[in-house]
């Protein structure tokens, strides 16, 4: 005879932790539930294809999740209020709560691996403050990919949404300033950090980006790369000339090619212009990061430079 498994008695039936939802019922059934559980509610319309191979994909994820997440399905087409209020533009689009507020979400249909992710990191989230730790984490880390590929409008969508759940976080507000240097809009970056909370003041990575802008301000007016490399050929120790010529590696994106050349030419002469080289490879360190690879791997070779 079939005997229930242990627990068994205290496991969410699939209809608790998914249900139809309204414009009437959305406090109780998301905002007020999201106090305990996160809850995922998923915009969706009968005519919309897409939304059909969403929701079979969120609801297996959801059910997977044995309870620590809830979905709430509402067809925008019955109920359209609250998808306004929310300014949802188009469907599927899909918005996680958890204790009464938005914490995550998107839009359109996205592969099986990326929900099973998405619902795992809200399972995390309900676990506890642990849980909020590791779901920023996440967050801050997928940015930080994002923007370190060169995807700028992935990475600040990203941090825009981390400073609405957590408007002091230091890294996230560091961030969109490192996005508006990438896109070159260096006027807003310096906005950014004049207008940073006083509670920021003082953070290292803020200070960091503060730093990344007054670098990226120096390099834009570096000279053209190949005509500063053919200048450079014809004289080795022209330390002007490669010191603008790393200059212009940065402004092009290519990290590791300007640090060689700052420490080129710190072998060359340490002391030039006043330790020009030193103190230029010094600031970009404190724009990478003091944990960044590449700040890492350049102070020992500086180090290795300076002391032998």
């Amino acid at each position: 005879m079939f005997s229930p498994p242990p627990n068994a008695a205290n496991a969410p039936a699939a209809n608790d932790v998914i249900k139809d939802g309204s414009d009437r019922t959305f406090m109780a059934d998301v905002i007020e539930a999201s106090r305990d559980t996160p809850i995922i509610v998923d915009f969706w319309a009968p005519w919309c294809g897409p939304c059909k191979q969403l929701g079979p994909a969120i609801e297996k994820a959801v059910r997977a999740a044995k309870g620590a997440v809830k979905l709430v399905k509402i067809d925008t087409d019955q109920h359209p209020m609250i998808a306004q209020q929310l300014r949802v533009q188009s469907i599927p689009a899909v918005y996680a709560f958890y204790q009464g507020r938005p914490v995550d979400g998107f839009v359109g249909a996205q592969p099986e691996s990326q929900i099973k992710a998405f619902v795992e990191r809200l399972a995390k989230l309900g676990g506890g403050a642990g849980g909020m730790d590791d779901m920023l984490a996440d967050a801050l880390a997928q940015a930080k990919e994002a923007l370190d590929a060169g995807d700028v409008a992935t990475a600040s969508d990203i941090y825009g949404q981390i400073l609405q759940a957590v408007p002091d976080n230091g890294q996230a507000y560091a961030g969109l300033v490192r996005c508006l240097v990438a896109a070159g809009d260096l006027e807003r970056a310096k906005q950014m950090i004049e207008q940073a909370p006083e509670a920021l003041a003082k953070d290292n990575d803020l200070i960091a980006a503060k730093s990344a802008i007054e670098v990226a301000e120096q390099a834009k007016n570096a000279g053209p790369i190949p005509e500063l490399m053919e200048k450079l050929a014809h004289d080795k120790d022209d330390h002007q000339t490669r010191y603008d010529l790393a200059m212009a590696l940065y402004a092009a994106g290519k990290r590791e090619s300007a640090v060689d050349e700052l420490l080129e030419l710190v072998r060359r002469d340490r002391t030039w212009n006043e330790d020009a080289a030193r103190k230029q490879l010094v600031k970009l360190f404190e724009a990478f990061g003091a944990k960044d690879p590449l700040t890492l791997s350049a102070r020992r070779r500086l180090s290795s430079i300076l002391f032998s």
